[in-house]
Protein backbone atom coordinates (compact mmCIF):
# COMPACT_ATOMS: atom_id res chain seq x y z
CA UNK A 1 0.00 0.00 0.00
CA UNK A 2 1.48 3.35 -1.01
CA UNK A 3 1.19 6.60 0.95
CA UNK A 4 -1.73 7.91 -1.14
CA UNK A 5 -3.79 4.78 -0.46
CA UNK A 6 -2.97 4.89 3.24
CA UNK A 7 -3.96 8.56 3.52
CA UNK A 8 -7.15 7.90 1.52
CA UNK A 9 -8.01 5.00 3.85
CA UNK A 10 -7.42 7.10 6.98
CA UNK A 11 -9.47 10.02 5.63
CA UNK A 12 -12.26 7.62 4.60
CA UNK A 13 -12.22 6.04 8.05
CA UNK A 14 -12.47 9.45 9.73
CA UNK A 15 -15.33 10.36 7.38
CA UNK A 16 -17.15 7.11 8.16
CA UNK A 17 -16.71 7.61 11.91
CA UNK A 18 -18.00 11.17 11.61
CA UNK A 19 -21.08 9.99 9.72
CA UNK A 20 -21.75 7.34 12.34
CA UNK A 21 -21.17 9.60 15.35
CA UNK A 22 -23.33 12.39 13.89
CA UNK A 23 -26.19 9.96 13.20
CA UNK A 24 -26.18 10.64 9.46
CA UNK A 25 -26.28 6.88 8.78
CA UNK A 26 -29.84 6.88 10.16
CA UNK A 27 -32.39 7.62 7.43
CA UNK A 28 -34.71 9.05 10.09
CA UNK A 29 -32.24 11.95 10.55
CA UNK A 30 -32.35 12.80 6.85
CA UNK A 31 -36.12 12.42 6.61
CA UNK A 32 -36.49 14.51 9.79
CA UNK A 33 -34.36 17.26 8.25
CA UNK A 34 -36.42 17.27 5.06
CA UNK A 35 -39.74 17.32 6.97
CA UNK A 36 -39.90 21.10 7.42
CA UNK A 37 -43.67 21.12 7.99
CA UNK A 38 -43.66 18.38 10.61
CA UNK A 39 -41.22 17.35 13.33
CA UNK A 40 -38.20 19.10 11.80
CA UNK A 41 -34.75 17.91 12.94
CA UNK A 42 -32.09 20.59 12.25
CA UNK A 43 -29.11 18.37 13.21
CA UNK A 44 -28.23 17.65 9.57
CA UNK A 45 -27.84 21.40 8.99
CA UNK A 46 -25.19 21.51 11.73
CA UNK A 47 -23.35 18.60 10.11
CA UNK A 48 -23.46 20.40 6.75
CA UNK A 49 -22.19 23.66 8.26
CA UNK A 50 -19.36 21.73 9.92
CA UNK A 51 -18.45 20.08 6.62
CA UNK A 52 -18.50 23.42 4.81
CA UNK A 53 -16.22 24.86 7.50
CA UNK A 54 -13.71 22.01 7.14
CA UNK A 55 -13.78 22.43 3.36
CA UNK A 56 -13.26 26.19 3.63
CA UNK A 57 -10.22 25.70 5.88
CA UNK A 58 -8.75 23.03 3.60
CA UNK A 59 -9.31 25.28 0.58
CA UNK A 60 -7.38 28.08 2.30
CA UNK A 61 -4.53 25.67 3.00
CA UNK A 62 -4.64 24.51 -0.64
CA UNK A 63 -4.38 28.11 -1.86
CA UNK A 64 -1.06 28.49 -0.02
CA UNK A 65 0.47 25.31 -1.49
CA UNK A 66 1.86 24.73 -4.95
CA UNK A 67 0.98 21.04 -4.93
CA UNK A 68 -0.37 18.38 -2.56
CA UNK A 69 1.99 16.41 -0.35
CA UNK A 70 1.23 12.99 -1.86
CA UNK A 71 0.14 13.84 -5.42
CA UNK A 72 1.68 15.65 -8.38
CA UNK A 73 -1.09 18.27 -8.53
CA UNK A 74 -4.46 19.29 -7.12
CA UNK A 75 -7.50 17.70 -8.71
CA UNK A 76 -9.87 20.65 -8.89
CA UNK A 77 -12.90 20.48 -11.21
CA UNK A 78 -12.83 23.15 -13.90
CA UNK A 79 -16.24 22.60 -15.53
CA UNK A 80 -18.66 25.32 -14.46
CA UNK A 81 -21.34 24.60 -17.04
CA UNK A 82 -24.85 23.69 -15.87
CA UNK A 83 -25.96 21.17 -18.47
CA UNK A 84 -28.81 18.70 -18.82
CA UNK A 85 -26.90 15.65 -17.47
CA UNK A 86 -25.82 17.57 -14.37
CA UNK A 87 -29.35 18.80 -13.64
CA UNK A 88 -30.90 15.37 -14.24
CA UNK A 89 -28.25 13.79 -12.01
CA UNK A 90 -28.89 16.31 -9.25
CA UNK A 91 -32.64 15.69 -9.42
CA UNK A 92 -32.13 11.91 -9.28
CA UNK A 93 -29.67 12.24 -6.41
CA UNK A 94 -31.99 14.50 -4.42
CA UNK A 95 -35.00 12.29 -5.08
CA UNK A 96 -33.13 9.18 -3.96
CA UNK A 97 -31.80 10.99 -0.92
CA UNK A 98 -35.24 12.24 0.07
CA UNK A 99 -37.06 8.97 -0.53
CA UNK A 100 -34.42 6.61 0.83
CA UNK A 101 -32.94 8.78 3.55
CA UNK A 102 -29.43 7.91 2.39
CA UNK A 103 -26.81 9.47 0.21
CA UNK A 104 -23.91 7.33 -1.04
CA UNK A 105 -21.43 7.91 1.80
CA UNK A 106 -23.75 7.13 4.71
CA UNK A 107 -25.29 4.24 2.77
CA UNK A 108 -21.90 2.59 2.30
CA UNK A 109 -21.03 3.14 5.96
CA UNK A 110 -24.40 1.59 6.91
CA UNK A 111 -23.66 -1.59 4.95
CA UNK A 112 -22.07 -3.03 8.09
CA UNK A 113 -25.57 -3.23 9.60
CA UNK A 114 -26.67 -5.67 6.85
CA UNK A 115 -30.11 -4.05 7.10
CA UNK A 116 -32.41 -5.01 4.24
CA UNK A 117 -33.17 -1.32 3.59
CA UNK A 118 -29.47 -0.50 3.30
CA UNK A 119 -28.78 -3.51 1.09
CA UNK A 120 -31.69 -2.57 -1.18
CA UNK A 121 -30.58 1.07 -1.39
CA UNK A 122 -26.94 0.15 -2.11
CA UNK A 123 -28.06 -2.41 -4.69
CA UNK A 124 -30.13 0.26 -6.42
CA UNK A 125 -27.28 2.74 -6.21
CA UNK A 126 -24.79 0.29 -7.70
CA UNK A 127 -27.31 -0.62 -10.41
CA UNK A 128 -27.55 3.08 -11.24
CA UNK A 129 -23.75 3.31 -11.48
CA UNK A 130 -23.70 0.36 -13.88
CA UNK A 131 -26.53 1.78 -16.01
CA UNK A 132 -24.70 5.09 -16.25
CA UNK A 133 -21.52 3.35 -17.43
CA UNK A 134 -23.54 1.48 -20.09
CA UNK A 135 -25.17 4.64 -21.47
CA UNK A 136 -23.70 5.95 -24.71
CA UNK A 137 -21.61 9.06 -24.19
Amino acid sequence: MNKQHLIAFIVGLIFALGLGISGMTQPSKVIGFLDITGDWDPSLAFVMVGAIGVHALSYLVKQKREKPIFAPDFSIPTNTQLDKPLIIGAVLFGTGWGLGGFCPGPALVSLVSLSSEVLLFCGGMISGFICYKLLPK
